[in-house]
């Protein structure tokens, strides 16, 4: 948490934001830029993403500003787009690289946990002070030739889902006031069964991209079977194995039944949540950076292997699920430093149900 919020009372202020907003993203666009040897004034393309804090310069402005980047970089700062924003601003980015061709793209996730603590007794709003923490990500994305040599993915599928169309969907997560004035996020007790429409509306557009014949022609071999003969004779719609067209899942880390939920209606097994559970339990609920700590914990194991595939699932207000799908196109060291590198070795732990 940031330092202000261990005060009694809470310290919040424009400034500890902006404080709270630097020094998660100085310091990974600063690791980002060093490790890679790259200039700041070659950076074509600046996408940031923060949901409930949008300041006057922008938060991409400080970016430029903090490390002197060219004039002319086409920057975009996005908010109120909420925990699926990452895989949103990865979309926003990728269709500018459609356009802009040998061009490098820098995009910025994370959530400013300062501002937004809510100090009242709505315990559905309480709920966001337990799950949101600290955390970002800076992700560098190019369309040059000559990185084909040294980038560890390609981006093969992203597929957008917005559910808002229904008040159900729009209110499941909501910033608002309670009866006292004070502004908090609220979660709505339908937001599992909303979050669970918005993934099966996503996977019907994402299947057909990624999953074998076999598995498409199960799937509606029985949704036929279903139209044909009543449901009491049937066992229900088959449900694909998409442990056939992924070896890796890199899920939300939204909360413990999210999870649950997602495991649950994908049908995968427990050590296909693994990164997503030991992501929640050691920094949070990090919104739109979760599924990139997650990515981390699966290449410091070792797991991520030249030509796996990797699903991330995000979701977020709105009600939105987003997808993106990446292929690794080069063989990874595990000894490169991330997030997990201090106590990669402690992991994974095993998880009290309380929690």
């Amino acid at each position: 948490m940031p330092t202000a919020l261990h005060q009694v009372p809470p310290a919040t202020s424009l400034k500890l934001a902006r404080d709270e907003i630097e020094t998660v993203l100085f310091t990974a666009v600063g690791d980002l830029l060093s490790r890679h040897r790259i200039n700041p004034k070659n950076i074509d393309i600046l996408v940031s993403n923060c949901s409930l804090f949008c300041p006057t310069p922008s938060i991409t402005a400080a970016i430029i500003n903090k490390f002197g980047f060219r004039s002319n970089v086409k920057s975009i700062s996005l908010s109120g787009m909420g925990c699926s924003a990452g895989i949103l601003s990865i979309n926003l980015a990728k269709d500018l690289l459609k356009v802009h061709k040998n061009s490098l793209a820098l995009v910025l996730s994370m959530e400013a946990v300062n501002p937004n603590g809510y100090c009242g007794q709505v315990k559905s709003m309480l709920l966001a002070n337990v799950l949101f923490r600290m955390g970002g990500a800076a992700i560098l994305l190019s369309n040059r030739n000559q990185d084909k040599w040294t980038a560890k993915y390609k981006l093969q599928h992203l597929v957008r889902t917005h559910m808002g169309s229904d008040d159900e969907s729009y209110l499941s997560v909501i910033q608002e006031q309670d009866e006292d004035g004070l502004v908090g996020v609220s979660l709505s007790r339908d937001l599992l069964k909303v979050a669970a429409n918005a993934l099966r509306t996503n996977i019907s557009v994402l299947g057909p991209h990624v999953l074998p014949y076999s598995e498409q022609f199960s799937y509606g071999w029985s949704v036929l079977c279903r139209s044909i003969w009543p449901p009491s004779r049937l066992k229900g719609i088959y449900v694909p194995d998409f442990r056939r067209a992924f070896e890796h899942f890199c899920i939300h880390a939204g909360g413990r039944a999210v999870i649950d939920a997602v495991e649950e209606n994908l049908r995968l097994q427990k050590e296909d949540g693994e990164a997503s559970r030991m992501t929640l339990y050691r920094f949070g609920n990090t919104s739109s950076s979760s599924v990139w700590y997650e990515l981390c914990y699966l290449e410091a194991k070792g797991k991520v292997k030249k030509g796996d595939r990797i699903w991330q699932i995000a979701f977020g207000s709105g009600f939105k699920c987003n997808s993106a799908v990446w292929k690794c196109i080069t063989d990874l060291k595990t000894t490169k430093i991330n997030a997990w590198s201090d106590r990669i070795h402690l992991y994974p732990v095993e998880v009290p149900k309380e929690f």
